[in-house]
């Protein structure tokens, strides 16, 4: 094994800057990590800041062609590092996630951190710049409000699935959803911190929101209810199914290289043209393999897990005859 399929993306992604409605603009990048902005009358709220300040300054300069306010707030929607660690880049007098985010980013940070640097270098573009680990100033324990002048963001502990401090920012009068990686769309969920048994569930209370326009974690922004609806019956499809897998190869008592080997030919057909799927396949059957097996607690991942992760599942993936030599 050379290496992370991750390590040879190094193709710059299009960045769209769309406006979901007055004042409310999703920054994609053709499947790379998104950010929401929400402009106010005396301030800019970011969700999710990007990988580092450099990438920040982006987001900045399409954040200028529309208003002449600067970035006052950043609400982190989960603590990995390629949403958090460009937050140094920004003005902002406050940096938002909930109560548990910041645990996490106690108990792993760092390692999360040094691994996902070495998994995706493309996506920590000037990560000289990085001063460190992101810390907020502000954190908050099942919902709280930002007021916007009359305009109301409601910032939700929404439940564990991609990570157990997942939050989204709900703009209940414009019906507007910033998901992060609750909800992706037409990319692969990234599944090694997630919670599988709890997602459904994270999932029904984000379909009761009623959003009719969204900022997944991955993809596109989403223009309509209907498009909504297709991310999260997707993204429900995806864990539900890899999850399945899992339990029943645990079951049988499979071993993790069997049970990956068996998730990669079952779900490729489906989904393996999503963004970064065969990244993610590793990681995702490792976790659902854990928690099969009665782990809720996910591990930690370090660089040196990823790798000998890595090498032993692409070595079953070869015994089997998936790919080549």
């Amino acid at each position: 094994m050379s290496g992370f399929a991750s390590t040879t993306d190094m193709a710059e992604k299009i960045v769209s800057f769309d406006e979901l409605g007055p004042g409310l603009y999703a920054y994609t990048a053709e499947g790379d990590p998104n950010s929401g902005v929400i402009v106010g009358p005396d301030g800019v709220v970011v969700v999710d800041a990007q990988a580092t300040p450099a990438m920040a300054a982006e987001v900045q300069a399409k954040i200028a062609s529309v208003t002449e306010q600067k970035v006052r707030q950043i609400v982190l929607t989960h603590y990995h590092a390629v949403r958090v660690l460009g937050t140094t880049g920004y003005p902002a007098h406050s940096v938002i996630c909930s109560d548990v985010t910041r645990d996490m980013i106690v108990e792993r940070g760092q390692q999360d951190m040094d691994s996902e640097i070495g998994r995706f270098p493309r996506l920590f573009r000037g990560r000289d710049g990085i001063p460190g680990l992101t810390w907020p100033t502000q954190t908050f324990h099942g919902r709280m409000s930002l007021w916007l002048g009359d305009r109301e963001a409601q910032v939700i502990h929404i439940g564990r699935s991609h990570t157990a401090g997942d939050t989204v920012v709900w703009m209940p009068k414009e019906r507007v959803l910033f998901a992060g990686d609750t909800v992706e769309f037409g990319a692969t969920p990234y599944c090694g911190d997630a919670h599988f048994t709890d997602w459904p569930e994270t999932i029904r209370r984000i379909r009761a929101l009623g959003a009719e326009k969204m900022v997944p974690g991955r993809g596109r922004a989403l223009m309509n209810a209907q498009e909504v609806a297709e991310a999260l019956d997707g993204t429900e499809a995806f864990t539900s199914r890899l999850f399945g897998i899992a339990k029943a190869g645990v079951a049988k008592g499979k071993d993790l290289g069997e049970i990956y080997a068996e998730a990669m030919e079952k779900m490729r057909p489906e989904f393996g043209h999503w963004v970064i799927f065969d990244h993610c396949m590793p990681f995702n059957v490792s976790r659902a393999y854990d928690e099969a097996g009665g782990l809720d607690r996910p591990r930690i991942w370090t660089a040196e897990r990823d790798v000998e992760m890595w090498k032993s599942l692409e070595a079953a993936r070869m015994k089997t005859g998936e790919i080549g030599g």
